[in-house]
């Protein structure tokens, strides 16, 4: 969200270079683990021969429209949780809860009836790669880079380790539930097995139904079929790592709502996102980075609805307090 509030509002593209710069990262990454057999692109959470257009498209927009009234999306609440925001406390349970009703729930019958029934048969995938160019994958990845990379002022300290720091979490993400995580046959059912995912299949970087799938753990604990996947251990980490770097920059303190308004609009806008993030099949880490990685073109198209809800969703804001003030 900071990175197309900075475009929108001050011409500033530095965070979204970084995040660009990522997703070529991503994308060579995810490429090169599946030319060296060392994960199956067809086995991905975002392998499909579907393309949802409709879910993506709502979903996307509910998700970027409600991570702007909500003050960030699901990563940058776990963020904020760790630095003694409350506020993203009630974001990452209400997401949670309204994610996993979206999954399994009210919702989720709601979106299977509706949305989900929208969509285009692509027997070769709903892929990029399905375009026949050899390797597309290195090409898209190389030019995001060069496109980045060649802008001297993004050659600092802060933007390369954001950028290929995070686009290297992606990829390594890939290995562990691509890779490390998969069991030729399990010894029970002797079927071929993910086991570091919720879903079962190979999965990256993604905030909302970690979120969800996390909630389900911590209140079902003593269910020995709740299991720990990379998606909770992902929110985890994030959530001690904010709280490392708060209490080392002393930069922690509470902070809480400052009105009923305040505390309504980041209801919504968890509402949304939890809702809309399912939908779409990911929000801006899972669709914007992981499933763009592998050039999927329901990730193109929820990205792109993405940012068109988030900018809808500033650029109402701003409307707003130009309204106040003039009053």
């Amino acid at each position: 969200m900071g990175a197309i509030s900075d475009v929108v509002h001050l011409g500033d593209w530095t965070r979204a270079r970084q995040w660009l710069c990522a997703m070529g990262v991503a994308v060579l990454g995810f490429t090169t683990l599946s030319d060296l057999g060392l994960i199956n692109p067809s086995h991905t959470l975002y392998a499909s021969t579907r393309l949802m257009w409709l879910s993506t498209l709502v979903g996307g927009v509910m998700f970027g429209y409600g991570m702007v009234i909500a003050s960030g999306c699901g990563n940058k609440a776990l963020v904020r949780i760790g630095g003694g925001n409350l506020k993203s406390l009630v974001v990452f349970v209400v997401m949670g809860i309204s994610a996993f009703a979206t999954l399994k729930g009210i919702t989720a019958v709601l979106r299977v009836n509706t949305v989900d029934t929208m969509f285009v048969d692509m027997p070769v995938g709903a892929n990029l790669n399905a375009l026949g160019i050899s390797s597309l994958g290195y090409f898209l990845g190389a030019a995001l880079l060069v496109l980045v990379l060649r802008h001297k002022d993004f050659w600092t300290f802060d933007s390369l380790l954001a950028s290929f720091g995070v686009g290297g979490l992606v990829v390594a993400m890939w290995w562990v539930s691509g890779h490390l995580g998969y069991v030729p046959e399990h010894p029970e059912t002797l079927d071929a097995v993910y086991l570091a995912t919720n879903s079962g299949r190979i999965e990256a970087l993604n905030f909302v139904a970690p979120v969800a799938y996390t909630l389900d753990w911590l209140m079902f604990y003593s269910d020995a079929s709740k299991v720990l996947s990379a998606g909770i251990a992902s929110v985890g980490g994030v959530l001690l790592g904010s709280a490392a770097s708060a209490l080392q920059s002393k930069t922690f303190r509470w902070e809480g709502f400052a009105n009923p308004r305040d505390l309504g609009q980041h209801l919504l806008g968890s509402l949304l996102m939890g809702v809309g993030g399912v939908t779409a099949m990911g929000c801006t880490f899972g669709q914007g980075l992981s499933g763009i990685s592998t050039l999927s073109l329901n990730s193109c198209l929820a990205l792109a609805a993405i940012v068109l809800g988030a900018v809808t969703s500033l650029r109402q804001q701003a409307a707003r307090l130009e309204r106040t003030a003039c009053a």
